[in-house]
């Protein structure tokens, strides 16, 4: 710690990244990219927007990319945020709606762990909300005063989905609140709550193009909500930088959601590579969490997941452990190439069945 550290460097606890290692090459399923490359008519309009205008700043209001996505969910432009990713949008909204003087924002005690994170960072109250033994959320826990409400959909280490009809309950219960929905995973099976966004001016939907997309290396997110939501972020982020988007994000992030059809391929194929991955994980006594993300939560009764973790890394599968209350005897796996899961497979066995 410096001396020239201000009070709240010193006290902050940072968000830990998945591993990126680069000391050898790893079959990577610890920080749910998808195995299969961006669509190529991203690479195409990347290459296209690679030219003298790079000296110029991109535009501001990314008006083109708003637009495109707008017609994809039948919104219009103005209710459509755009950011370096959706951690970014994630950090914007907390100062665009929740205050550090009122009453503690919601979210499950297993979740995404940048939530509290940001709450320390921008001292915003909070309190976490306790999944039942199999990670599902008790709806009603959100049925209390609150600052705003924060949830993950489907949730992160678990894969869990929450119903649409649970999130429109939440929605009417809490009208005075905000309610971000994280769809970070939502295209590998769940349903997105942009739908309701007519019908709440309260509910704000985050999404991103670096899961379902391929596009994690790009960094771009969006959020859908009401225009006056909308406004708000807009007030955070010309606080801060106004040009959060460059253009090869610009076009290469338009490019991917144009391309619907390509979407939906390589989506279906890690949908096919997941249920085939829990089948067989299944078979060597792994429990799974059900799931409607790009990866699975699975633990075993006769082996920690600690040791499961170290003993694949040293067979060159990287996988997620957390050591964390709750969840210290899980692993999330990300969902890879048809190849990948079937390497993950063979080692488990010679790990489980020497």
């Amino acid at each position: 710690m410096s001396k020239y550290w201000s009070k709240l460097a010193a006290a902050i606890k940072p968000y830990v990244p998945g591993e990126q290692p680069k000391d050898k090459k790893y079959i990577k399923l610890n920080t749910n990219e998808n195995p299969y490359p961006p669509s190529p008519r991203v690479i195409e309009a990347i290459k296209a927007a690679a030219d003298d205008t790079l000296r110029l700043y991109p535009d501001p209001t990314c008006s083109g990319l708003r637009q495109t996505i707008a017609r994809y969910y039948g919104l219009s432009d103005s209710q459509v945020f755009m950011g370096n990713g959706s951690d970014e949008l994630l950090a914007f909204c907390f100062p665009a709606f929740f205050n550090p003087e009122g009453l503690p924002i919601l979210f499950a005690d297993i979740t995404y762990s940048f939530y509290p994170v940001y709450c320390r960072f921008f001292a915003v109250p909070c309190e976490t909300l306790p999944l039942d033994d199999e990670f599902r959320m008790p709806v009603e826990a959100f049925f209390k005063p609150n600052g705003g409400i924060l949830i993950a959909n489907p949730n992160a280490p678990t894969g869990r989905f929450l119903e649409l009809s649970a999130i429109e309950a939440i929605l009417q219960r809490n009208s005075d609140s905000v309610v971000i929905v994280d769809e970070a995973y939502v295209d590998f099976g769940g349903e997105s709550a942009a739908g309701l966004i007519g019908k709440y001016d309260n509910l704000l939907v985050v999404q991103t193009l670096s899961k379902s997309r391929s596009l994690a290396g790009l960094r771009v997110g969006f959020a859908l909500g009401h225009e006056d939501l909308i406004a708000a972020l807009l007030r955070v982020k010309d606080s801060i930088n106004s040009y959060t988007l460059d253009r090869l994000a610009l076009a290469g992030a338009q490019a991917a959601i144009d391309d619907d059809g390509y979407f939906r391929q390589t989506t279906a194929k890690i949908i096919r590579n997941r249920e085939e991955t829990v089948q067989r994980l299944v078979a060597l006594g792994f429990t799974v969490i059900p799931s409607t993300a790009n990866f699975i939560f699975i633990s075993h009764q006769s082996i920690a997941a600690e040791t499961l973790f170290t003993r694949l890394r040293e067979r060159g599968v990287l996988v997620r452990y957390f050591k964390l209350p709750r969840i210290d005897n899980w692993l999330r796996v990300s969902i890879g190439s048809e190849a990948e899961m079937a390497a993950l497979t063979q080692e488990l066995e010679k790990i489980l069945l020497p």
